[in-house]
């Protein structure tokens, strides 16, 4: 193992979920399903107001080659269509379903015959039907990534869940060992990878037991790596430098150095999706925060309400300040909880005022620390003065596309500048 430069320990906050075994939240009254919950293209409407639906009953497709199908989270009736709040784009076309008390599913989950022959385009051609994305975040189109244009030798699973506070991650390691290991040898299949790394940061030793048990159990040629708690060590490109020593190129992805990464749980999902048949219409969710009598790991049904499962957790009397989809590092404030789950939550983080970090801005000291921890060795100050000063076309100089936005330069920054939200304001002029 080689690690990667840059990058911080922090303080994890993961005792207040890492030991609460996965409970599924009841299933609501209504789902809100948005219509892109996905990298790449919108799927189109599927069904009408007035349809009658059943859980996993797909209701969107796109026919662009990146998107992924969206299907239905509970039976009911499809009551509404249109503009919806959505936790990423603001406002979304969703089709809301009323539940009629039965989740009757589609398919009646049982073990498909002859899942173990089938073919990779067979495996490919399940994967797009089902819906199913990468769960680590970035929520791409699964099928997409496991059929790349290059030659790829090695496969990555990544489950390092280096953010803090969430562990949803962490406990299908321990809950779904076998599912996950089944639906790597699938990916690993798909992606025609001769070896197999599977990255787990070292505080999760729990996990890297149950892993390198399993694998020996079932006779697997997988390798469980041990790595550093150290942020943002789940990144693709820093799990990648870290366990294998290559580096993507810029601007490049990880087939181009013979790599393809997928997460934990997207595995599983495969796994289920090939085994059992099942499309995505649900997933873990940590929710989370010292606002929280009972914060929990949730199986929760896609389009399900944040507020909901905040309500299940109990929350404290004391004011909430900030509620964050994802981690408090990467994750995005919502304006309300009244917007639904979508396929990339993968935590809900509620945060009290002294936590929500409100000092003024000062001006930038070039103290370097942020260029000391950048894991992309770039400069982030810079991006910060440019952005501050709107000189958008000077900033695209020093190759902002590449950040990551992993967001430990304004994390270590003494002077407190926004330096994130500068990068990002300056992607988006660029774009």
């Amino acid at each position: 193992m080689h690690g990667f430069e840059g990058g911080k320990h922090l303080t994890s906050f993961k005792g207040l979920t890492k030991d609460k075994p996965i409970t599924p939240l009841p299933v609501p009254k209504q789902v809100v399903i948005p219509l892109s919950q996905h990298t790449g293209a919108i799927c189109e409407v599927l069904v009408k107001e007035g349809d009658k639906v059943k859980t996993g009953t797909k209701i969107g497709q796109s026919p662009s080659f990146v998107s992924s199908c969206i299907h239905s989270s509970i039976s009911g009736v499809v009551s509404e269509i249109s503009d919806y709040s959505h936790p990423v784009l603001g406002l979304c076309k969703s089709i809301i379903i009323d539940s009629d008390g039965n989740d009757e599913h589609i398919a009646l989950l049982t073990k498909r015959a002859q899942a173990e022959s089938l073919s990779r385009d067979e495996l490919l051609g399940i994967i797009k039907e089902s819906g199913i994305v990468g769960l680590g975040g970035a929520a791409f189109p699964a099928q997409v990534k496991l059929n790349p244009p290059k030659p790829v030798d090695t496969l990555i699973i990544n489950g390092v869940e280096c953010e803090p506070y969430l562990t949803c991650d962490f406990r299908l390691m321990l809950e779904g060992t076998t599912g996950i290991l089944n639906g790597i040898r699938l990916i690993q299949k798909m992606a025609k990878a001769r070896q197999v790394f599977i990255g787990i940061e070292d505080d999760k030793p729990e996990a890297i037991k149950a892993m390198r048990n399993k694998i020996a159990a079932l006779s697997l040629d997988m390798e469980v790596v041990s790595l550093p708690a150290k942020y943002p060590q789940g990144a693709e490109k820093q799990l990648i430098k870290a366990i294998v020593n290559r580096e993507v190129p810029p601007a490049g992805l990880p087939f181009d150095i013979g790599v393809v990464v997928s997460n934990v749980g997207t595995a599983l999902a495969i796994y289920e999706a090939v085994y059992f048949k099942k499309p995505l219409y649900e997933r873990i969710v940590t929710v989370t925060g010292p606002l929280l009598k009972n914060p929990a790991n949730l199986k929760v049904r896609l389009g399900t309400r944040f507020h909901e499962l905040i309500e299940f957790c109990q929350p404290r009397t004391e004011q909430v300040a900030k509620i964050i989809m994802g981690g408090p590092m990467m994750g995005l404030a919502q304006f309300s909880d009244d917007v639904p789950v979508i396929k990339g939550t993968s935590g809900i983080l509620l945060l009290p005022q002294d936590k929500n970090d409100k000092e003024k801005e000062q001006p930038c000291i070039r103290c370097g620390r942020c260029v000391d921890v950048c894991p992309m060795r770039m400069l982030p100050y810079i991006f910060s003065l440019f952005g501050q000063s709107k000189r958008y076309e000077s900033a695209a100089e020093y190759n902002p596309a590449d950040c990551m936005e992993c967001g430990i330069c304004t994390y270590v920054c003494p002077s407190k500048r926004r330096i994130l939200e500068y990068i990002r304001l300056i992607k988006v002029v660029l774009k």
